[in-house]
């Protein structure tokens, strides 16, 4: 079985949101994207490989894959999560997209929860 561990971005007054672009996630009036490239280190990049490190998935929803897709494909080679990110397998949920088009992408299919629940029973790390 596997187990799904919630990675997220979050400041310490309770924001959470993609740590990109200043516009990268700019909906509802949100003006402080990019807040976290001022402030990472070493140490900061050093626990989001911990993340990956010991996956052989991601789950994403369709705003994550989104923003993903459209700049992981095509990222420096020399950026040390390029090949990570890229050769991990995707699985998305998303009440929108009809398909996936990144490498080793899939959109899982029907009801959310039970998808998630088969993925979870699922062999794999």
């Amino acid at each position: 079985m596997r187990k799904i561990i919630v990675c997220t971005f979050l400041t310490l007054d309770g924001v959470m949101q993609a740590p990109g672009g200043p516009d990268e996630d700019a909906e509802s009036g949100f003006e402080h994207g990019g807040w976290q490239k001022p402030v990472a280190d070493d140490e900061v990049g050093t626990a989001i490989a911990g993340w990956y490190e010991h996956s052989d998935a991601m789950l994403l929803g369709r705003k994550t894959y989104d923003i993903f897709a459209s700049y992981w494909p095509t990222a420096d080679p020399e950026n040390p999560f390029t090949d990570r990110m890229n050769s991990m397998h995707k699985y998305v949920a998303s009440r929108t997209l009809t398909s996936v088009e990144w490498q080793n992408s899939t959109l899982l299919e029907g009801d959310t929860v039970d998808a998630v629940g088969k993925l979870k029973a699922s062999d794999g790390g």
